[in-house]
């Protein structure tokens, strides 16, 4: 484990690894030992690490102009949000940029709350939507191990997952918004049925509530689509993504309708860094390069590689969608995430013990996912001690 530093508020475990540079999909610490990222810093690093046409267009954007606030117009802003409604789907062509997934999540929120009058919002059970004060407020048990604030801002029901019935009982006249994810992400990469999502946006509309699809994880190609709304065709009326956006840069998005965006006057959203140049730049890069190298092609064969040949070991069965995949194990997820990484395999593991998670850059290839099940084959009971 590494050695604790005194000004640094250790707040998270650490794995015994400290990369110090990174070339696609591996990962070297300053000893030249080179590990296989299976993860990608939590679904981050969409395109791997020193992605030559991320690092010019960062590159080329800090040379011309590193930061400036939204108090000024902005070429690059306004192209990436261009880009990015495009890429989005159909009917979401407004754009409002953030810093991370938290803060797209809780301005998401607001939007829903002012623009309905209401006060409720559901969630589903098992969901984590940030650490914010509303957005966790809307995290499967934020509340009782870890929120932190002496109140909620709204009141919030959790409805469960898959219970199409319930749902509908949950979204009523008082509900402002349901929020999503359509593949819950720490919850172990678990995909709804395509029932249960048809229903929740019937729900909603019935009730005149919002749908907010939480695609911080989800979104920007990880789910073999460009958005997990066009894995389910279910249209949102908003949707928030991070993560995978900025390919490793710090950015965000709440993404809407004309008819939601109409309605907000200036001073009504705000943030310093949201839609900083060198994150635009990115952004552009990030989609360019996923509809370019058809990257979205190459999710959808990969993820089905892992799960024809990665069922063995203490793998039992293979939940998820695309590269957001969750492998079931008879033991301990975190005994085979160690195990591997004694192998220079780095995955994640999850809120569910028994469930580790794949994240990969989204351009994993066959000798990637070969290295995997060759690992998995070798694990024995010994070994996952």
């Amino acid at each position: 484990m590494s050695t604790p530093r005194a000004q640094l508020t250790e707040v998270y475990p650490m794995l015994p690894f400290e990369p110090v540079s990174g070339t696609g999909l591996y990962l070297r610490d300053d000893a030249g030992r080179e590990v296989l990222d299976l993860y990608a810093g939590h679904a981050v690093a969409a395109l791997g690490y020193g992605h030559p046409r991320l690092v010019h267009a960062l590159a080329q954007q800090a040379e011309q102009l590193y930061f400036q606030s939204n108090a000024v117009n902005l070429r690059i802003r306004d192209a990436a949000a261009d880009r990015l409604a495009a890429f989005a789907p159909e009917g979401l062509d407004r754009v409002f940029f953030v810093n991370s997934g938290a803060e797209a999540n809780e301005n998401a929120l607001r939007i829903a709350l002012r623009a309905t009058g209401r006060k409720k919002i559901v969630a589903i059970e098992r969901s984590f939507h940030g650490r914010s004060a509303a957005a966790a407020a809307v995290t499967w048990g934020a509340k009782d191990r870890w929120y932190g604030f002496p109140r909620t801002p709204m009141d919030v029901d959790f409805a469960p997952r898959n219970d199409v019935a319930a749902l509908e009982a949950a979204i009523d006249a008082d509900t402002a918004a349901l929020i999503i994810e359509p593949v819950q992400g720490l919850a172990g990469a678990f995909d709804f049925s395509h029932e249960f999502m048809t229903a929740a946006r019937e729900a909603c509309t019935r009730a005149g509530a919002l749908l907010i699809l939480d695609e911080v994880q989800t979104g920007v190609g990880r789910l073999g689509e460009p958005f997990g709304a066009d894995l389910y065709d279910v249209r949102p009326d908003l949707l928030t993504t991070a993560k995978g956006l900025g390919g490793g840069f710090p950015c965000g998005a709440v993404v809407m309708t004309q008819d939601l965006a109409v309605d907000l006057k200036p001073g009504d959203l705000g943030t310093t860094f949201g839609g900083g140049p060198l994150a635009c730049a990115v952004i552009e890069a990030v989609i360019d390069t996923i509809e370019s190298d058809n990257v979205l092609d190459n999710v959808r064969a990969m993820s089905a590689l892992v799960r024809e040949t990665c069922t063995h070991g203490p793998i039992t069965a293979i939940q998820g969608a695309g590269l957001l995949l969750g492998l079931k194990t008879e033991v301990k997820a975190s005994a085979v995430r160690n195990a591997l990484l004694e192998r220079d395999i780095l995955v994640g593991t999850s809120a569910d013990p028994h469930i580790m998670r794949l994240l990969p850059p989204l351009i994993l290839n066959e000798n990637h996912v070969a290295r995997l099940s060759s690992a998995l084959k070798e694990l024995n009971d010994e070994s996952l001690q």
